[in-house]
């Protein structure tokens, strides 16, 4: 009797929520969706279909508007420290799929996919420099690996910050902890005070804080889950968010109960602008692990 064979690791076009994207799934039951709109990784799914993201039901699908959920790549802005729209606009503009495979880093059973972004009259008009942007998306049994990448297409020099500004569900805001930032140095945006980190981060109202990066990977303890969050060095920066009640209800696109299912862990760089000259280039990666 012939064996049949495995079924091996996939990238396939999807509709989203109504969204052009690219799913990544594996034979043992993990998916990963990303939107072709900002390159943003809108699902992550385990081996049962428990899903690791956030995403609103409230989100503007519209094709254009920023989405609140996943994880929105923020570039070549981090919010409004700039002239540019809030996060820039890499993660409002379509992206293309430059790469697909069934295979990871190293021949690994995984799904792998890269999208490109590259600059436009368009982008020009906002930001007067030539760039290109990658993401590469793994999803594997053991993680998903986000790791963008930039590069300077010009011909001056220029600075940018960015993020990885991911949302990740949580049974519940007051019972969630995120561990391993004990002794990283601490902006808190919210009271406008620097100071040192003791013990974990934990939410009782608006948080909105920008750390130095830890050494070490983070663990988010989420309710009835826990994930790892590792990033690399060239990161310079981890920012945790919640919104809060009274701010949850100002946000159009947040339910009013929003903010007690929902956390940001970024891996970002705000502190110190990356800067590259022309035909330099960076990249920078977060992974993510379940369990």
């Amino acid at each position: 009797m012939t064996a049949t064979p495995p079924v091996p690791p996939s990238a396939r076009s999807v509709t989203f929520h109504g969204l052009p994207a690219l799913q990544l799934a594996l034979p043992t039951g993990e998916t990963a969706t990303v939107a072709l709109q900002g390159a943003q990784v809108l699902s992550w799914t385990g081996p049962g279909g428990d899903e690791r993201f956030f995403l609103s039901p409230r989100a503007a699908l519209d094709g254009h508007s920023p989405i609140r959920g996943g994880v929105p790549v923020c570039f070549p802005q981090f919010n409004q420290r700039g002239p540019l729209a809030k996060h820039g606009f890499a993660r409002t503009l379509p992206w293309r799929v430059e790469r697909r495979s069934g295979a990871g880093e190293g021949g690994a059973e995984a799904a792998r996919a890269v999208f490109a972004l590259d600059d436009t009259p368009e982008t020009r008009a906002w930001w007067p420099h030539g760039f290109a942007a990658r993401l590469t998306v793994e999803l594997s049994a053991e993680h998903l690996l986000l790791d963008l990448s930039v590069r300077n297409t010009g011909t001056t020099a220029w600075d940018f910050t960015a993020a990885l500004h991911g949302y990740y569900r949580v049974s519940d805001i007051a019972a969630t902890r995120v561990e391993g930032l004990d002794g990283c140095a601490r902006w808190d945006s919210v009271a406008d005070v620097h100071s040192v980190q003791q013990g974990p981060v934990a939410f009782d109202g608006e948080y909105d804080c920008i750390f130095s990066a830890a050494p070490a990977p983070l663990r988010l303890h989420a309710g009835d889950h826990a994930l790892t969050l590792a990033q690399s060095p060239s990161w310079g920066n981890t920012v945790v968010w919640n919104p809060g009640a009274a701010l949850c209800a100002k946000l159009a696109d947040l339910p009013p109960d929003g903010y007690r299912h929902m956390v940001c862990v970024e891996a970002a760089c705000i502190d110190h602008p990356v800067h590259l000259a022309p035909g330099a280039g960076w990249s920078g990666w977060q992974r993510l692990g379940a369990g």
